[in-house]
């Protein structure tokens, strides 16, 4: 599908390490047409870490999308009123996003966008990436999984070893999982074998 002529909201929450990953999916929505409104959780804003600093990512987000940030819930109300994504994709979406998204809590930009793209009854599309996917947090995954408008992003085991809990999002799958949902289907398989 090429994205000529739709809205896609890029949220990005503070899963740090894949940051690099998700930028050439940003970048490929753009290169397809589309026009992506970023959207970014308070740590993306805030913090600097061996990954990058705050300021660079935030510079290579206006730089991809061409458009200001999105990071205040006051910035953010606005996209359910004016029902301006036609779709609103959370990647990479932490464990503590997802908890609080499953939950109901709206207590930054990027659940402020989440909560108004589910009240226009428009896709949302999770991408996690989280440490604790199969534990505490697989409850909240779990209902999240059976949330009307809600799809994932195909996922799996990241490294079951050493990190058995780890759940991760093949992040390249990004544009193809928005697609299906587009059309209000699961982007199949959803569990996958990350290599």
């Amino acid at each position: 599908m090429k994205w000529q002529g739709k809205t896609v909201g890029y949220a990005l929450s503070g899963s740090h390490c894949t940051f690099a990953e998700v930028m050439p999916v940003i970048q490929r929505f753009i290169d397809e047409g589309a026009n992506v409104v970023p959207i970014v959780s308070q740590t993306l804003i805030t913090t600097d870490t061996r990954f990058g600093t705050a300021a660079e990512w935030q510079r290579q987000l206006r730089s991809i999308t061409g458009n200001e940030i999105i990071s205040t819930i006051v910035d953010a109300e606005p996209l359910g009123p004016s029902k301006l994504l036609d779709v609103l994709v959370i990647a990479p979406c932490t464990g503590n996003t997802t908890s609080k998204l499953a939950n109901a809590m709206t207590d930054g930009p990027v659940l402020m966008a989440a909560k108004s793209q589910m009240r226009n009854q428009r896709p949302l599309v999770l991408a996690i990436s989280t440490n604790d996917g199969l534990g505490l947090n697989a409850a909240n995954i779990a209902k999240l999984l059976v949330t009307k408008n809600v799809y994932f992003v195909p996922f799996g085991q990241d490294n079951p070893i050493q990190k058995p809990n780890s759940l991760v999002a093949k992040m390249e799958l990004v544009p193809e999982a928005c697609e299906a949902a587009l059309q209000g289907k699961q982007l199949q398989p959803l569990l996958i074998e990350r290599t």
